[in-house]
């Protein structure tokens, strides 16, 4: 039996989870039985583009629930008390200027669960993330991004 594959998350990320799954459970899943419900009362199954609808909705909705279930059970929690505050490791915000011209960006590293960009929060699949695992305050490091190489001087971890 191959291993299953483990989700890197922070206590928040996981307890978003688990409210999304909870919600998927009770009153998602709640909603596409109803759409159903109605969908069938239009007559002729074979030619009721409702139904249908409803019922590959069904089939996202039992989907994310199955997927949302495996991250949770197995999650691993990302904790930092023990490491030093200088260096950069999941879970951890990184601050960092891109050289020469000075941009600065901040990005949390979580794991690929519950990145998402726009909140600021990369995985630590991405190149950024990779490139700047294990470097500490002060350093120049090179990321390679599918655009190219870029040079970026880490200034913060917090």
């Amino acid at each position: 039996m191959a291993t299953e594959k483990s989700y890197y998350m922070t206590k928040e990320g996981k307890k978003k989870l688990e409210d999304e799954l909870h919600y998927l459970k009770t009153d998602r899943r709640q909603e596409v039985v109803e759409r159903i419900k109605v969908a069938r009362g239009f007559g002729d199954l074979s030619e009721n583009s409702e139904y249908d609808a409803a019922k590959d909705e069904q089939a996202f909705v039992e989907s994310r629930i199955t997927q949302v279930e495996k991250m949770i059970r197995n999650a691993v929690i990302i904790e930092n008390d023990n490491e030093d505050p200088n260096i950069v490791s999941l879970g951890k915000s990184v601050t960092f200027t891109e050289l020469p011209d000075g941009e600065e960006e901040t990005y949390q590293i979580v794991g690929s669960a519950e990145a998402d960009p726009f909140e600021g929060k990369i995985s630590n699949d991405s190149p950024i993330a990779k490139s700047l695992l294990g470097h500490e305050v002060g350093e120049e490091v090179t990321v390679a991004t599918p655009g190219g190489d870029m040079q970026v001087k880490i200034t913060k971890v917090e």
